[in-house]
């Protein structure tokens, strides 16, 4: 992508030294913090950099017309628009971002070397705040005048903060549609499960959070976008498109799954699966591919996937369709903590003590969330944990779940994590 930005500087006259410098230095500064390839957000490093190539790709579109200091200033806040190294969750917020950018000083000397103004810098990245509605636009628009009374360019001419404001709707629909335009569904999918991730929303969000975005981003922004995507190449339209039309299928199917449980007209049935059946390789290829459909962080002994169905230390119990024989819509998987390596920064006091059970994440179809089918296989490993003797189970979850479960399971914390919260806890069994 690096590559491709910069073949995009020079079709449009970026040429300077110092931008390719701030491109490197932004790519230097996510990895540094950990928020590069590696971190499993939708706001790393690669979301930061299509931003920037898509911004300068569709530059020549039909509604705003941008002069060459708009491209470069267009340029500057792509870039930087969501860089929050500090972050506590995912999304990051304008106000760090625009302080990161005004204190740092290898930056200012930068922006400084090109004759840039900050504060139109900060206007741009203020108007890519989503949503654009309510208190967060209030706050935004309330900082945005103070950047344009602050500037010796903007401070006396309304028609150039206009003009700012529409480069800054420009950014904020590209935002939004960058990477959607950049890869196919399987791409899509997997930012929108990052997004869900990183934000620590419940799976059964997913799908209708992912219909939501797309519809408000068509219907509110409907003129921009088509500018947008009418200037893009073939192939990212319909990537953009299918990537849409994909979504709303599956939201479909959720809503039919949901109004057969609702009618009685399916049943979920938590199955404890026998030694003959787990080395069925039908049955665990099943179980396999309902297993990818989990982030990939909660894919716990992905290697060794076969070898752990197949293992007798290990509980496997399955979520079926209306009988012990029905179709397999999920599963929920675990055995010896000492099994499993988990994340380093995890001093769990009972590994190696031999009577701790380790529950990786529930695995579901995508449709099946949210109709306690998890919870009731979730209840089925427990008991299963306490006839073999354990003492405790530990697994992780959202932060908000673990906190409800304190009163009803003696669940305790062990160890916290930021921007996911999803936790490490224990329960006692």
């Amino acid at each position: 992508m690096r590559n491709e930005i910069l073949n995009m500087m020079v079709k449009n006259g970026i040429e300077e030294d110092s931008y390719v410098e701030m491109l490197d230095y932004t790519i230097e500064l996510f990895e540094s913090q950990g928020l590069g390839t590696d971190y499993y957000g939708y706001h790393n490093i690669n979301h930061e950099l299509e931003v920037t190539y898509v911004s300068l790709l569709s530059v020549n579109q039909k509604k705003i017309k941008f002069t060459e200091d708009d491209i470069r200033y267009l340029y500057v806040a792509a870039l930087f628009h969501d860089f929050d190294p500090q972050k506590s969750v995912d999304k990051p917020h304008e106000d760090s971002v625009l302080k990161f950018i005004s204190m740092d000083k290898k930056l200012l000397q930068l922006i400084n070397a090109v004759g840039m103004d900050l504060e139109i810098i900060k206007v741009l990245i203020l108007r890519t705040t989503y949503p654009w509605s309510g208190e967060l636009k209030k706050n935004a628009e309330s900082e945005i005048k103070r950047c344009f009374a602050n500037s010796d360019i903007t401070r006396n001419n309304l028609v150039y903060q206009e003009h700012i404001m529409e480069i800054g709707a420009y950014l904020s629909v590209v935002d939004r549609i960058s990477g959607y335009a950049l890869g196919d569904f399987t791409k899509a999918m997997e930012m929108a499960k990052m997004n869900a991730h990183a934000l620590a929303w419940r799976p059964s969000l997913i799908i209708r959070s992912a219909v939501a975005y797309f519809e408000e981003l068509l219907n509110k922004e409907t003129d921009m976008v088509k500018a947008i995507l009418k200037i893009l190449p073939k192939e990212m339209r319909k990537n953009f498109f299918d990537t849409v039309l994909s979504f709303m299928r599956i939201r479909q199917q959720e809503i039919t799954i949901q109004a057969d449980y609702a009618y009685e007209n399916l049943k979920l049935v938590p199955t404890i699966e026998c030694m003959s059946t787990r080395d069925d390789p039908k049955f665990i290829s099943t179980l396999y591919h309902i297993f990818l459909e989990l982030p990939t962080p909660l894919q716990f002994e992905k290697e060794n996937f076969e070898e752990t169905i197949r293992d007798p230390q290990m509980i496997i119990n399955t979520l079926r369709l209306n009988d012990k024989n029905g179709e397999i819509v999920g599963f929920s998987k675990g055995g010896p903590l000492e099994k499993y390596k988990l994340r380093e920064e995890i001093r769990d006091e009972n590994y190696g003590l031999g009577n701790t059970v380790f529950l990786e994440p529930l695995a579901l179809k995508m449709g099946y969330w949210g109709l306690k089918g998890g919870s009731e296989m979730r209840h089925m490993f427990i008991m299963q944990a306490h006839s073999m003797k354990y003492k405790f189970m530990t697994s992780f979850a959202l932060r908000d779940v673990i906190s409800s479960r304190i009163d009803k399971e003696q669940a305790e914390f062990v160890t916290l994590f930021d921007p996911e919260r999803w936790d490490y806890y224990r329960i006692k069994i």
